[in-house]
């Protein structure tokens, strides 16, 4: 399938009629106007330290930049990624060979790191000001001052994505419910289309109906990570928690025939080429689709998964890998001079244009670029109303290891809603219990007890 090839409009030069330098004096009147900052240049050097699997354009991108509006040169080390780039960042932070700035999770990882000892807390800068308040939450390590991060990327969100010409062919609107999802679904179906595009071929993606329906189970049950980590409530026990794999069990139905064998990339070409309505994928779906289709990506909407509540209709985040600066390091200003450079409009311009964010950016304020994917520009309305939330994993530890094989078994059927609810509920107790850890140890009632 081909690309659509975009047209590049060229910009005419404007001829300069007045005296020499002239145009050059227009040019940074031009730019006061426009804000742009002044930074203090100054030569140095940081090291930073980031696993394999985060794409490069775009920081990459700042990072030169960077070098030539302040002088702080950046250089890379690529660590392991997975458990062994955990381990690796433990071991070098504990015998102090860490990097100036160190690339790691955000949310409940953050916290096994010790933080207030090992880097630096921004909180008190003007630029950490401008960080969105659901991030610095996933940066604070608990604490209710600390902000430790900045946001090396974009966010991602656990959604729904949809056809939009779809949608338009068969009358449909925005369902602000589940049900009135599940009645567009019953016109898509009747319609001879696939209502909702499976892709149990690459099992990962069957989990994301139940995680991504986290800003519901929070909007039912506020402080339903606190109690789930110190096991005062269970998935199987907590009605908005079990709602989650219910909606899952509800899908059933709905999945292209052949969803079993749909990997990941074939539900993409579905729904972009209008055989599907709907996928619930993570937003990287955006870029994958971008790659292949161009423009065509831009037929492709966004919804947060409807709850009960229809003026309280939200989105579940991913927040971003996050950039750390050790507290350690004999550079700490050149560190902050590099962080308040980060988070400029200018950096995050230059981050843009080298790479699309898949999810609007933690920086308030920020406004996302004219050319960036439509349904990204759906999902800053959710940020802008407020109606967002972290998914589970950035509020606790807790977290099982066979989510996918669980959700895998409700979505064809060999297991209910009720039976994958305590699945997960055993299964996070079973993964405590293999790491001799209780959450609050004091505390019988915590999940491994």
């Amino acid at each position: 399938m081909k690309r659509k090839l975009m047209s590049i409009l060229l910009c005419t030069a404007m001829t300069a009629t007045t005296v020499a330098g002239a145009t050059t004096v227009l040019a940074e009147e031009e730019k006061k106007d426009a804000g742009e900052k002044e930074w203090e240049y100054k030569e140095a050097e940081l090291t930073f330290l980031i696993d394999p699997d985060t794409a490069s354009a775009g920081y990459q991108a700042v990072f030169d930049l960077c070098e030539e509006k302040t002088g702080i040169h950046i250089e890379t080390e690529i660590r392991a990624s997975g458990g062994d780039g955990d381990n690796q960042v433990k071991t070098r932070l504990a015998s102090g060979e860490m990097t100036d700035l160190c690339g790691y999770n955000s949310g409940s990882k953050l916290g096994e790191l010790n933080p207030e000892e090992n880097f630096i807390d921004i909180s008190g800068e003007e630029f950490a000001q401008r960080l969105d308040d659901t991030y610095k939450t996933a940066v604070s390590a608990g604490s209710d001052t600390a902000v430790y991060g900045i946001p090396l990327t974009a966010t991602m969100s656990g959604a729904i994505l949809y056809n939009k010409e779809v949608y338009e062919e068969n009358n449909l609107e925005i369902p602000h419910t589940w049900d009135d999802f599940l009645k567009n679904c019953d016109v898509l179906k009747e319609a001879g289309i696939d209502a909702v595009v499976g892709s149990l071929g690459d099992s990962w993606t069957i989990q994301v109906p139940y995680l991504g329906d986290h800003y519901n189970v929070l909007a039912g049950e506020p402080d339903f990570a606190e109690k789930f980590e110190a096991g005062e409530t269970k998935y199987a026990t907590s009605e908005a928690g079990l709602k989650s794999f219910q909606k899952l069990e509800d899908l059933q139905s709905y999945f292209n025939e052949d969803y079993t064998a749909t990997t990941y990339a074939d539900a993409c070409d579905k729904l972009v080429n209008g055989e599907a309505g709907h996928y619930f994928i993570l937003t990287q779906a955006l870029s994958s689709i971008y790659e292949l289709y161009g423009d065509e990506v831009n037929k492709i909407g966004l919804m947060g998964i409807p709850g009960d509540d229809p003026e309280n209709h939200g989105l579940t985040v991913w927040e971003p890998t996050s950039i750390y600066g050790n507290a350690n390091s004999d550079k700490k200003e050149d560190i902050l001079r590099f962080m308040e450079f980060y988070t400029s409009d200018e950096a995050l311009d230059a981050f843009t244009e080298a790479q699309k964010p898949d999810g609007p950016y933690c920086i308030k304020g920020y406004e996302l670029p004219e050319d960036s994917y439509d349904a990204v520009k759906q999902a800053q309305e959710y940020f802008d109303a407020g109606k967002v939330n972290v998914a589970l994993e950035f509020q606790t530890a807790v977290k099982g290891t066979n989510c996918e094989y669980i959700c895998s078994e409700l979505a064809t059927g060999q297991t209910t809603a009720e039976e994958a609810a305590q699945a997960y509920d055993d299964d996070c107790k079973n993964r405590l219990r293999s790491l001799d850890w209780t959450g609050n140890k004091n505390d019988e009632t915590a999940v491994c007890s």
